[in-house]
């Protein structure tokens, strides 16, 4: 990143995974808006730089990363220190730590003590826009869309199915993975399994059990600009709960999503028909756990086909009556 002389510069702080940062969008338009005249910088994974320009809501990235359920360093920061450091990474004092190691003018986080307190029953969305309020910056929750990339999709009005997570407990079984795209395909639905990185094995195996060729299996971790053309383009995503599942929602693009140890209620789609999340109710499981939570075990293939077979039904163009067409041409 190349400083940007004496421009202001904004640092925001939400080095987590796709998911993460697609919830935090409806936020980071709202300090984009606010804060016109500087620049923002999102400190994020250098494997989603892509996807955080495609937000629309930063002008420059920091490549921030960490192990698993840490906090990244900030040290290699280039320049003066940040006119404004706004943590949007978490609640505990080690991402208030990170950004005040910098020495920015000013620090928005919840761990300051002006920092507003943070409300864990509230959805992702909501929670972050909440957060900006207290500081005056005003943030939509519904503001979370993505422009159509222009990208062509490898497989244009595909079902979409996605059977990987960050952890195991969020992983549905791949065998009713495999189910699902069985009666999927005998409904006549043009169907894919994607893989991100390190879960080729998982995709190869959904898919040939669900009876499709090895084109039908795109692994490998798909660029960010042709996993979002797939997902824009596709006409139903099926996944857990993971950053694909978000994707569809910032796309507009009809999902069912499967909801294991987190209750939808904290980080699922906005309300309405297009977006199905699947879930049991129970206590509250362990996201980062590395076997699949019980909850989610208990949403079977027949309800899961269901719901996707109906989702798609209403997606489909309805035929004409013979009656109207006659009394429109007559």
């Amino acid at each position: 990143m190349t400083p940007a002389g004496h421009t202001p510069r904004v640092l925001v702080l939400r080095a987590l995974g796709l998911g993460d940062l697609l919830a935090g969008v409806p936020a980071l338009r709202g300090i984009r808006r606010a804060l016109t005249g500087r620049q923002i910088v999102l400190a994020v994974p250098p494997g989603l730089t892509e996807a955080a320009y495609a937000t629309d809501a930063v002008d420059a990235v920091l490549p921030a990363e960490a192990p698993a359920r840490a906090v990244p360093s900030l040290t290699h920061w280039p320049g003066p220190p940040p006119d404004l450091a706004v943590d949007l990474h978490g609640n505990g004092p080690e991402s208030r730590d990170a950004l005040a190691a910098l020495h920015p003018r000013r620090l928005l986080a919840h761990a300051c003590p002006d920092g507003p307190p943070w409300r864990p029953h509230a959805h992702e969305r909501e929670r972050w826009c909440a957060f900006l309020h207290a500081y005056g910056i005003p943030a939509d929750p519904a503001d979370l869309l993505l422009a159509r990339p222009a990208t062509p999709s490898p497989a244009p009005g595909a079902v979409v199915v996605h059977p990987g997570a960050a952890s195991g407990s969020r992983r549905w079984p791949p065998e009713r993975y495999a189910a699902v795209v069985r009666c999927l395909r005998a409904a006549g639905h043009h169907v894919v399994v994607t893989a991100g990185p390190g879960e080729d094995d998982l995709a190869h195996s959904v898919a040939a059990h669900g009876g499709l060729r090895a084109v039908g299996a795109l692994t490998g971790g798909l660029p960010f600009h042709e996993l979002s053309a797939l997902v824009a383009q596709a006409s139903l995503v099926l996944s857990g709960d993971t950053g694909i599942a978000h994707l569809a929602v910032a796309h507009g693009t009809r999902s069912v999503t499967l909801f294991g140890p987190v209750s939808p209620r904290l980080w699922g789609p906005p309300p309405g028909s297009r977006h199905l999340a699947l879930w049991k109710p129970g206590p509250p499981g362990d996201p980062h756990g590395g076997t699949v939570d019980a909850r989610l075990r208990r949403i079977g293939p027949g309800e899961v086909a269901a719901a996707c077979l109906a989702s798609l039904r209403q997606a489909a163009p309805r035929p004409r009556r013979r009656g109207a067409e006659a009394a429109r041409v007559h």
